[in-house]
């Protein structure tokens, strides 16, 4: 990787260089996605193509479109004219006749009908660039990666229905007689899996690493509670991924649509205007850097206990042994602070049960502190 350059500065062209082949993998989050779209317009005005483009769910959906061709303002006249009953129609007739038998809670045909209308007709050879869609066997209990070598005859089409597919929300796909579904059910920002062959990735996370604090989750039904689950899970698949990344450098853009709920169409305005902002904000902060390896932008942290909400549980040592401690009195103490985090570190600060470990940005954010959990919007 010692050859390989990334800078924050244009060149004489007013191009940003980066290294030669750069993986773009949009994650998935519900309706959060939109913020892909701001993303793209931040890449796009830095000249940055992308040599592969990958993405789970929403992601996938909006990987596939500008794969195809789809313009920008297209994809946002899109999302902002979108409405609830233009995807979730609930399957009354299989909830009567099989109850509990039923596939799921909603109709397939208005998912499949707006991915048709979006993504580009053929199969994955028939693209002009790597296009990787992430889903999951079901039966097999596997990840696949539609677009890699082997997995190229089968249509754009189908295989980002299946990347859509949430179980229990819309019925599974089949994709070349597999019956697959979400690809976040086991990686939500396929970084690793698009990452061969390349020179750095760039990952954009709308949905899974941070999630805001829910209220009255019991009182929402079934949909929410089952969302919030499947949420938890790839958090926690992705904070660990992520925690033992080895792959090539990385960029991890994190739009702060957290408080969002993920099937609210009330603010996509907004979504897309924070994938803009975070992007830039991420190349800006990196600079350089990603030549070293590693997760990047980078900031430094004032991590601290607070003793009276502590209880001596010791489930912040066991997490983050490498961070904390126990002190005589058998308190949580931090090792070391401040320290270097990347927006992948400090997962274990949000597992404390009383919430008594605080961070607070030094250098290198705007908003101070940056990890106070965010309350979801109803």
């Amino acid at each position: 990787m010692g050859a390989a350059e990334f800078r924050d500065q244009p060149d004489d062209n007013g191009t940003i260089v980066l290294p030669q082949k750069v993986a773009l993998v949009l994650g998935g989050g519900g309706l959060k996605g939109f913020a892909h779209i701001g993303v793209l317009r931040a890449l796009e005005e830095r000249r940055i193509e992308p040599s592969v483009l990958a993405g789970t769910s929403i992601g996938a959906l909006i990987a596939a479109a500008y794969a195809g061709g789809m313009p920008l303002d297209e994809m946002e006249r899109r999302a902002r004219a979108l409405r609830k009953n233009d995807l979730f129609r609930i399957d009354h007739i299989s909830m009567v006749r099989k109850r509990m038998l039923s596939p799921s809670l909603y109709l397939a045909r208005p998912l499949r009908r707006l991915v048709e209308e979006i993504v580009p007709q053929g199969t994955f050879r028939d693209l002009d660039r790597t296009l990787l869609i992430n889903t999951v066997d079901l039966e097999e209990a596997s990840q696949v990666l539609w677009g890699l070598p082997g997995l190229q005859d089968v249509t754009v089409a189908d295989a980002v229905y299946a990347s859509c597919a949430l179980p229990g929300f819309f019925p599974p796909g089949v994709v070349a007689g597999r019956p697959c579904a979400d690809g976040g059910i086991s990686d939500n920002v396929p970084a690793l899996a698009a990452s061969h062959g390349m020179d750095a990735v760039i990952a954009v996370d709308v949905g899974s690493t941070n999630i805001a604090r829910a209220r009255r989750i019991r009182e929402k039904g079934f949909a929410a509670i089952y969302g919030r689950a499947a949420q938890i899970m790839m958090k926690s698949l992705q904070a660990l991924q992520l925690e033992r990344w080895r792959g090539p450098p990385l960029l991890l853009v994190r739009p702060a649509v957290w408080k969002y709920n993920w099937f609210s169409f009330a603010h996509v305005s907004r979504m897309i205007e924070l994938g803009y902002e975070a992007a830039n904000d991420a190349f800006d902060r990196a600079g350089a850097s990603l030549m070293l390896g590693g997760v990047w932008p980078r900031r430094l942290v004032e991590v601290r206990v607070d003793r009276t909400a502590c209880t001596g549980c010791t489930l912040c040592v066991t997490l983050a042994p490498h961070m904390m401690t126990m002190d005589r009195d058998g308190k949580a103490e931090v090792l070391a602070s401040p320290v270097e985090w990347s927006r992948a570190d400090g997962d274990f600060v949000h597992q404390c049960p009383t919430a008594a470990i605080h961070v607070d940005v030094v250098h290198g954010a705007r908003r101070h502190p940056t990890l106070e959990m965010p309350v979801l919007e109803d």
